[in-house]
């Protein structure tokens, strides 16, 4: 609460947290076969300087690695109690040194120190890019970056949601923790037939909304991290204003750095053009028809980390969590509070390279799977790069869910994790026979691998599109052109990878289902029970 503002039920709810991550990935540490990479870099946030700062030092720890943790700048005085608790509690002082200081000198440093065998990273696209082109050109150019970055984050709410429970998770999802979460809701999407109750519920709800001291029990929303972060907020909040945009926004506390919790009036989630970090929601309609092409906004942004839904037709929850990509879906309920082994945490695209914080897929990436180097003699694939573009075009992936597995959870709710196989994966040997064999390896962990040998100019992969990554087994000194291509690229972070895991070939997706929210029988909404479909 001193340190970053946050409400008692927040920092309550981020040493759970904390705690949880300990334990799960304690539990996983038996399942583990394969060696620590070496040391690991840590880059944690100020928005969870505990829970995150110790679910980033528990992973790398469990598989076996060494760890240096740069916390938040912001919030060093925290991961310093951690880390003392974690010593005192046995954790060698060789294995877990804090590193506090400014990402500029100290961050920069930490990921560009040969000897560091890779890095895990929460916080900014811009940042996590960055590093990825540092980390390209001085470490070894296949170690591992595992990044969690920020969303636009919509919720839709169709005429068939109960207003009631919209407007509290909306609330929730929007304006908890000040708005300072990465999972929380940016932009609302409400149905025309219900856009003007329901905002008028908004507004009333909002009034209820108690700013001020996080220490004292009756606040609900604190201030955000400093006057840095709240001078583009109040910016942005202002120009909205200037053009008859803003439907409300509430008064804030004179003395510190609060935002009063604003809504704006947008057209579509393309107006909001970066994520505003802060208590702000900007709301846009649709027409009852036009759900599909809201699904189609949503998806364009690039982002891709949570995304909420409020609806009592079960086919359109079915047809909608199909079609959206976002790591983290949410049904009747709010989008925000993920719980360790319940709802895998994690984005795609723009949002972050998998595998998902909590989940199954996660210690993997901070082990060495065993690779083959060869000296195979060379079976080009092609000389011509349209060759290349039109097979990966031609590739046919598999858009419905390879398989689900359903996680623990309480009772009324449903925790669903699905894998899907991501784009086409290039393996490039070194020699096409181990071409063949990481595109074999590539299939078996459920993906797609297009064996090829070699490129003959790695800067094709700064063009290329549909494809998730690049497989190779060969030389530092040979590798390090296929590092740099990927890292220059704009958009998702692309890697090149070294030890294969199910992680690289296949993307997760948790779907999280209220089922307690229905409000009554679902079935008899829209036509759904065929003996009242119209004739």
């Amino acid at each position: 609460m001193r340190r970053s503002g946050k409400t008692l039920a927040d920092a309550v709810s981020e040493i759970r947290e904390a705690v949880d991550f300990l334990r799960y990935y304690a539990a996983q540490i038996a399942g583990l076969h394969n060696p620590a990479h070496g040391i690991f870099t840590a880059i944690s946030p100020w928005n969870f300087p505990l829970a995150i700062f110790t679910g980033q030092i528990a992973a790398a720890l469990a598989a076996g690695n060494g760890v240096l943790a740069k916390p938040a700048e912001q919030t060093p005085l925290i991961a310093h109690h951690a880390v003392a608790l974690m010593h005192r509690a046995g954790v060698p002082v060789a294995s877990l040194q804090l590193l506090p200081g400014d990402g500029a000198t100290v961050g920069a440093a930490l990921t560009s120190d040969p000897r560091v065998a890779g890095v895990v990273f929460t916080g900014s696209t811009e940042t996590a890019q960055m590093i990825r082109r540092a980390m390209a050109e001085h470490l070894s150019p296949t170690a591992p970056l595992i990044a969690e970055t920020g969303g636009l984050n919509a919720m839709v709410v169709d005429s068939t949601a109960l207003p009631e429970q919209a407007v509290r998770d909306i609330l929730a999802s929007a304006f908890q923790s000040a708005g300072q979460r990465c999972s929380a809701l940016r932009c609302l999407y409400l149905q025309e037939d219900i856009a003007e109750p329901v905002l008028e519920m908004l507004k009333g709800a909002m009034d209820e909304l108690s700013l001020g001291d996080p220490a004292s029990i009756s606040t609900d929303v604190g201030p955000v991290i400093d006057a840095d972060a709240a001078a583009p907020i109040s910016a942005h909040i202002a120009r909205a204003k200037s053009e008859n945009r803003l439907i409300k926004q509430l008064a804030a506390p004179a003395e510190g750095s609060f935002i009063g919790p604003a809504m704006i009036r947008v057209g579509a989630i393309a107006d909001l053009g970066q994520e505003i970090f802060g208590p702000v929601l900007h709301v846009a309609t649709f027409p009852a028809n036009g759900l599909d092409r809201v699904v189609a906004q949503i998806n364009e942004t690039g982002y891709g980390l949570t995304f909420g839904l409020h609806s009592r037709i079960a086919s359109r929850i079915e047809s909608v969590a199909g079609q959206v990509h976002a790591g983290n879906a949410y049904v009747n309920r709010n989008q925000i509070g993920a719980v360790v082994g319940s709802q895998p945490f994690g984005g795609e695209g723009l949002s972050g390279t998998g595998p998902k914080a909590g989940g199954p897929e996660y210690l993997a990436r901070f082990t060495a799977a065993p690779v083959v180097e060869s000296a195979s003699p060379s079976k080009p694939y092609s000389s011509y790069y349209k060759t290349l573009e039109n097979d990966l075009e031609a590739v046919s992936l598999n858009v419905a869910a390879q398989n689900s597995m359903l996680l623990p959870g309480p009772t009324g709710e449903t925790n669903q994790l699905s894998l899907y196989s991501r784009e086409p994966v290039l393996c490039l040997g070194p020699g096409y026979d181990v071409a063949k064999a990481q595109a074999a390896e590539v299939t078996r962990l459920g993906g797609y691998g297009l064996a090829l040998d070699g490129l003959p100019d790695p800067d094709w992969l700064t063009r290329l599109e549909r494809f998730s990554g690049v497989v190779w087994w060969g030389s530092a000194e040979a590798g390090r052109p296929y590092a740099r291509a990927l890292a220059a690229r704009k958009g998702a972070i692309l890697p090149l990878i070294g030890a294969l895991d199910k992680g690289h070939v296949v993307l997760e997706r948790q779907l999280c289902i209220d089922t307690t929210a229905s409000g009554g029988n679902a079935a008899l909404l829209a036509g759904e029970a065929l003996s009242i479909a119209p004739r």
